[in-house]
């Protein structure tokens, strides 16, 4: 019998490639996303990919009774991967009363059930973003956690310190937080990968989307930074890297092999690119020039860093494999597919 593992955020970016890795080593996944912004046809490119279409609930998580309905439906959970939140920085200064009913109310509501539900483990989808602008770099996981420099970030380490209290009063609860860097590129089949509804707030979809024609302009947001050439720096890392170290934190809860009920990790490369980097590396492997314009900077942005992953590398494991050129070029062929599709409908 196969292990059933609940996926929520499930039809989104990094969930989506997370489902492919599941099924290929052999989990039962089922699937929570009100796709609030993913599309339910990317259930199709994860059949495509591993043969095997996923269970799939559209289910808002702040509904705690459609959530529970879900547990009900599907016995036996043995572990939830939560990805469903809202993301963006810059929205989240513009909104930040949704971030907070949204990611810190659907977190709790999937707690509850967990524990009537006797589901043990989470792996929650964290983010560097609690460490705010670190006082050194790289950022290793004993760097103290700063105030938020945005609501979303803020949503994030709220989110640690619930998973950590409820730890503390419910024994039968274990977790693992990882701290994620910026995930960036797309599965090598192009069947899936990162596709925003509206105007992208990331990095690499705007590039992609300017690129391809769909965007006049790119905006790179602040030029005067103290960095190599004024922009912010970041730590991009592949997005199936990523999906892949989900698989292993949520072996290491059902394996009991963890150190502590609650653990944290960063997930980078441990190397820092600037944005015009990257718009450099994307212009190398695809060839196009790109129509960007040096602009003020952004509300919420931090001005630099990157992570130390000797500790995930070591403890769990795992280390990412892809350089930023692979995740150009597979962002830019995700791209390129999704205009094929469109042309041929």
């Amino acid at each position: 019998m196969k292990t059933r593992i609940l996926v929520t955020g499930g039809t989104g970016y990094i969930g989506s490639h997370t489902v492919v890795e599941l099924q290929a080593q052999g989990f039962e996944v089922i699937i929570i996303d009100n796709l609030s912004n993913s599309d339910k046809n990317v259930l199709d490119g994860i059949a495509a990919i591993s043969g095997e279409k996923p269970a799939f609930e559209q289910v808002d998580l702040r509904d705690e009774k459609a959530t529970a309905e879900v547990f009900q439906k599907y016995p036996n959970i043995e572990a939830v991967i939560h990805f469903a939140a809202y993301k963006a920085v810059g929205e989240s200064v513009e909104k930040p009363l949704d971030y907070y009913e949204n990611n810190i109310g659907s977190l709790v509501n999937l707690l509850k059930c967990m524990r009537t539900y006797e589901v043990p483990n989470m792996v929650f989808s964290s983010s560097c973003t609690v460490y705010g602008q670190p006082e050194s770099l790289p950022v290793t996981e004993n760097a103290p956690v700063q105030p938020a420099a945005s609501p979303y970030g803020n949503t994030k380490q709220i989110g640690e310190e619930i998973l950590q209290d409820a730890i503390n009063a419910y024994p039968e609860l274990n977790a693992i937080s990882l701290r994620y860097f910026n995930p960036v590129g797309a599965h090598d089949s192009a069947l899936i990968g990162e596709l925003p509804k509206g105007v992208p707030l990331n990095l690499v979809p705007f590039i992609t989307q300017t690129a391809i024609g769909i965007r006049e302009k790119l905006n790179v947001y602040g030029s005067d930074y103290n960095t190599v050439d004024g922009t912010c720096i970041r730590d991009y890392i592949h997005v199936v890297d990523l999906a892949k170290a989900h698989i292993i934190a949520a072996e290491r809860m059902l394996q009991k092999k963890g150190k502590a009920a609650y653990e944290f990790f960063n997930l980078g490369t441990g190397t820092g690119s600037s944005v015009l980097q990257v718009i450099q590396a994307f212009e190398k492997v695809s060839g196009e020039s790109l129509n960007y314009q040096l602009t003020d900077r952004r509300p919420g942005d931090v001005e630099q860093i990157w992570a130390d992953t000797t500790f995930a590398n070591e403890e769990l494991g795992w280390k990412s494999e892809r350089d930023l050129d692979n995740m150009m070029a597979t962002a830019w062929k995700w791209e390129q597919a999704l205009k094929e599709r469109v042309a041929a409908i």
